[in-house]
């Protein structure tokens, strides 16, 4: 990557100190109080937060309450690290909210979605029903868990996905701490689209390097049902050849479609079985439940349409979906690309409300990878509207990798995560 764009997406990404939250603020009234205009957001993740606070930023006559089940959000990006022992726990990945309602004067409700009432524009919760003028939604992504044989409620008590990051991360890693030096691990990457495209192949290094520190004689399968390494393959292969020779066995072209009861083995397409100590099953994805019964996904059934502008769904007036649920086009589905597109919806929602011009779609997304404790590789691209196909594309030029392993995208990364992080939080 150019020091012109790394120069770019510092401006771009700019964000001050670390934030710390002690609780959340919340609303047991069975309507958003006050009168006027009102727009409500569902997720507390890295696309939610930041369409809540800018749009409370660019417009503080709009009421926005945000509706979040849990009292914290505990990052995805970056919790491969606490797999692979970087992170002594999760405590650096977590946010509260009570930061970003003073701050903004957010309406923060803790409180399970239940339904989306697109006609009458209402939001059915465990605490009452909101109206809203506008809904964002950004509810993240949910497993198409009916695709896999054999899997149950009780699968990921064996068999963690930790594709959110939480209880399941911390399951995972005990098991690797409790298996046995020469034990084997399997990892299951399903087909793309997925959460994170360079996630699960950060997570092999991650996993790579727990047991080449801890486990001597180990080696880790990974059954990917991509035909190749989705995102960034010349650097993880380097970096696994560097770090990781005769420990990670990957195998490509490697769905699989079955899971045992015990969580100990799994069948590739129903055929060929694979046994591990410790299986990480990651299932195939869609949009968040809420996404799903609220009628926003495609003729798919997994991802919602919206407009590559505004992020409007073209199913439901009135409702935007940003982050991974949402189909962006070239975006990846991450961290960065959420709040990207939670900065330009908020722009349009408020000028929608505010009965001005709708202003052209530009984004941008940055993802880190580490291969060992102390070297990183990065992808960057900046994102437009090909008005033509009405389509969301990288401009052309600006998607770039790192030429090589790094320390200082180590460095970068860490900062990045601190940015962004504050930005959600304060």
């Amino acid at each position: 990557m150019t020091m012109q764009r790394r120069d770019f997406l510092k401006m771009v990404g700019a964000g001050a100190g670390v934030g710390a939250a002690t609780a959340l603020t919340g609303c047991a009234t069975q309507q958003a109080a006050g009168g006027g205009r009102k727009v409500v957001v569902i997720g507390g993740g890295y696309g939610g937060t930041i369409a809540a606070k800018y749009i409370r930023m660019m417009d503080k006559s709009i009421e926005v309450t945000l509706i979040e089940r849990n009292d914290h959000y505990i990052s995805c990006p970056f919790s491969n690290l606490y797999l692979g022992g970087i992170l002594p726990d999760l405590s650096k990945l977590t946010i509260k909210y009570d930061k970003l309602a003073a701050n903004h004067g957010i309406k923060v409700v803790q409180a399970e979605v239940t339904g989306v009432n697109a006609a009458e524009r209402t939001v059915t919760t465990s605490k009452g029903v909101f109206n809203y003028d506008r809904l964002v939604v950004a509810p993240g992504v949910d497993f198409r868990t009916e695709e896999i044989k054999g899997y149950t409620a009780q699968t990921p008590e064996v068999a963690p996905h930790a594709w959110k990051a939480g209880p399941q991360t911390i399951l995972l890693r005990k098991q690797l701490e409790a298996m046995k030096p020469g034990g084997t691990v399997v990892l299951s990457i399903p087909l793309a689209p997925f959460r994170c495209p360079p996630g699960p192949y950060e997570r092999t290094s991650m996993i790579a390097m727990y047991l080449k520190q801890h486990k001597p004689g180990s080696k880790l399968i990974v059954l990917d049902a991509n035909p190749d390494i989705v995102s960034k393959k010349g650097l993880f292969l380097k970096g696994w050849k560097k770090h990781y020779d005769g420990i990670i066995d990957y195998r490509p072209a490697k769905k699989v479609t079955e899971v045992s009861a015990d969580g100990k083995s799994v069948l590739i397409e129903g055929i060929d079985e694979v046994k591990g100590d410790v299986i990480n099953l990651i299932p195939p994805q869609r949009a968040g439940a809420i996404a799903v019964s609220a009628g926003l996904v495609g003729p798919d059934k997994n991802w919602c349409p919206v407009n590559p502008t505004t992020f409007e769904s073209t199913i439901h007036k009135n409702i935007h979906v940003i982050g991974d649920a949402c189909i962006a086009g070239a975006m990846p589905k991450s961290g960065y690309s959420a709040n990207s597109e939670a900065k330009a919806c908020a722009n349009n929602i408020v000028n929608l409300m505010n009965g001005r011009a709708i202003v052209d779609f530009s984004g941008i997304n940055t993802c880190y990878s580490f291969l060992s404790a102390k070297e990183a590789v990065e992808v960057t691209g900046v994102y437009l509207v090909d008005k033509e196909k009405n389509v969301i594309i990288a401009a052309p030029g600006s998607v770039g990798v790192s030429p090589d392993l790094s320390e200082t995208e180590a460095i970068y990364a860490e900062s990045w995560l601190n940015n962004i992080l504050t930005e959600m939080s304060s």
